[in-house]
């Protein structure tokens, strides 16, 4: 039997938090399925598109790790995928409350989806892509928080 796992988000963009996260899973799980949110409601900087091939690009490497877009109930994308664990991402007290009420709220929904919270390494845990974009839109240095192809993205952006 297969073990999958779904890590869903925004990642918009992309940052080395979520890539250590994504390089743990992939060695706890078969399959890993990073699913890319379209979260129209969060007025995303880069389309679903871009943050998928972004994604793509920096996870190349990892065999067991796929990269999708979804929209809709991420309990419903995991039944797709035929996965009973959701993968979440702390970084600070501050994330629990609210990831808190998903894991309930997805397991209220579909009572065979498990939640797993992982941090990532110490170093990446005060990283958020909000904070990237805006340190990003500053002009300051980011390629100690994303990856080069991500970093070349956010430059194109910020420069139209």
């Amino acid at each position: 039997m297969t073990r999958n796992a779904i890590y869903p988000g925004t990642f918009d963009p992309v940052t080395y938090g979520h890539l250590d996260i994504i390089s743990r899973v992939s060695k706890l799980y078969d399959k890993v399925y990073i699913a890319v949110a379209e979260s129209r409601e969060k007025g995303p900087l880069f389309s679903v598109e871009e943050r998928v091939s972004m994604l793509k690009d920096a996870v190349k490497d990892q065999g067991n790790v796929t990269v999708e877009s979804f929209d809709g109930l991420v309990v419903e994308y995991a039944a797709k995928r035929s996965s009973k664990v959701v993968i979440r991402g702390l970084r600070m007290i501050s994330d629990f409350e609210y990831e808190f009420q998903m894991a309930l709220t997805n397991r209220k929904i579909d009572s065979a989806i498990e939640t797993v919270f992982m941090m990532p390494k110490e170093s990446y845990s005060y990283l958020s892509s909000k904070l990237i974009k805006e340190v990003a839109r500053l002009g300051a240095k980011i390629s100690d928080f994303v990856p080069e192809n991500v970093e070349k993205k956010l430059k194109e952006k910020m420069m139209k």
